[in-house]
């Protein structure tokens, strides 16, 4: 999958306000960033310490714990628990953090009434063909993948996860990445880090950046190349965008990556939306939802998940809920990648 661009970190972006000043007393934090490849993409850290030391190995202990995720859920590793799920219909022992992550996305299926559902795979595996044919696929080979998708038969547990339907395979995609910035910010938090911007596909800040204000992130405007729709400051929550220019089936972008489970086809009024929760994996699962809601509907589901997000239809046209913090005045020069 091609490099996610659509939230990129800026830093020194404070035209909003910063926080306080660091006293004469205390020593300067030191400023490290990592980068890793895993999801297919480009991930990094950059996090801030006193002690050069205890940054080292906080950063180390970080990057661990993304690839570990990795590891268990990517679809690009044959091995990975997840790649043994979908091969094998069951997994004995898995992972705790791939119970935990499909207890989440449970969660999250059964509160939206299956707008967001990881066992999507069998429509993706069906578009991904026909389009290797040159072709979209029939309505009749939509409609036996969607026999296939249905969250309520994924059995789960802590000694075992297993299909209950034939021919069921899951992907983590929309939810892994959110979740596993999630990991990163506890285990920095954890080793003493207090600021930090962990970038694994979505974001999850903490605290303020080198120039102690808060972090802030560009959202692209999904319909013109390297245009910002606005600056978002960060206020400690996660955030995620999906967008349908990312992986597309159709040059029209009427058939992409993400599904409705209930339909089969792709949400047909949003081009890309952009979700700040408290946690990445809840935030990169709610994207979904709000793909399914559509543009109508969008305030109505902030409201019901108590979250703050921004949406782009498929004109172009954009709103946001209040919550957000944007700055549309700020000059836009060139945006630093993370």
């Amino acid at each position: 999958m091609r490099r996610r661009q659509l939230l990129r970190a800026t830093m020194g972006i404070g035209a909003l306000g910063g926080l306080a000043g660091v006293s004469p007393a205390t020593r300067s934090p030191i400023w490290r960033q990592r980068s890793l490849l895993a999801f297919g993409t480009t991930l990094s850290l950059q996090a801030a310490h006193e002690e050069v030391g205890v940054l080292d190995r906080a950063l180390d202990a970080a990057v661990l714990a993304v690839r570990r995720i990795h590891g268990q859920m990517s679809l690009f590793d044959r091995d990975s628990a997840v790649s043994r799920l979908n091969r094998d219909g069951h997994l004995h022992l898995p992972p705790a953090e791939l119970v935990e992550i499909l207890g989440i996305a449970h969660a999250v299926s059964r509160d939206s009434e299956g707008a967001f559902d990881v066992t999507v795979q069998p429509l993706w595996t069906v578009f991904e063909s026909a389009q290797r044919a040159g072709r979209l696929p029939e309505p009749g080979e939509v409609a036996a993948a969607r026999a296939r998708v249905d969250w309520r038969a994924l059995d789960v547990s802590r000694r075992r996860i297993r299909f209950d339907m034939p021919a069921m395979a899951v992907t983590l995609n929309g939810i892994a990445q959110g979740y596993a910035a999630d990991l990163a910010r506890t285990v920095l938090s954890k080793h003493g880090v207090r600021h930090a911007l962990i970038d694994a596909g979505e974001f999850a800040p903490l605290g303020h950046n080198k120039e102690a204000r808060p972090w802030a992130l560009g959202i692209e405007d999904p319909h013109e190349e390297s245009a910002l729709i606005a600056r978002l400051i960060t206020d400690g929550r996660c955030i995620a965008t999906s967008a349908d220019k990312l992986t597309t089936f159709s040059t029209d972008r009427r058939h992409h990556h993400i599904f409705d489970p209930r339909t089969g086809y792709s949400p047909p009024s949003l081009s890309a939306v952009t979700v700040a929760a408290p946690s990445g994996a809840i935030a990169d699962a709610l994207t979904k939802v709000f793909f399914v809601a559509g543009a109508e509907q969008a305030r109505v589901a902030a409201r019901r998940w108590s979250v703050d997000a921004l949406w782009v239809d498929k004109s172009g046209r954009w709103d946001a809920t209040p919550g957000l913090l944007l700055d549309r005045s700020a000059p836009r020069g060139q945006v630093p990648k993370v």
